[in-house]
């Protein structure tokens, strides 16, 4: 799982998304199942949040749809 880290995603609000995708990982004990990391932009600024689950990519993710996205992908 890679999230973008560049600064548009940043400031639109993944550094709160990445605490929520940890605190996730760790609650569901998957956490040592899942490799996690940040990458520097997707270049599909205009649509960030970006994240990328093995083949898949979601854009415009939010703390409102994080949790639906790992229930669908990862449990």
């Amino acid at each position: 799982m890679v999230i973008c880290l560049g600064s548009s995603c940043f400031a639109r609000g993944n550094k709160r998304i990445v605490h929520e995708i940890k605190k996730y990982l760790e609650e569901h004990n998957i956490s040592h199942k899942v490799i996690f990391r940040g990458k520097h932009c997707f270049g599909n600024c205009e649509n960030g949040p970006g994240l990328i689950i093995g083949e898949k990519k979601f854009v415009q993710i939010s703390l409102d749809t994080i949790h639906d996205i790992l229930e669908e992908e990862l449990l």
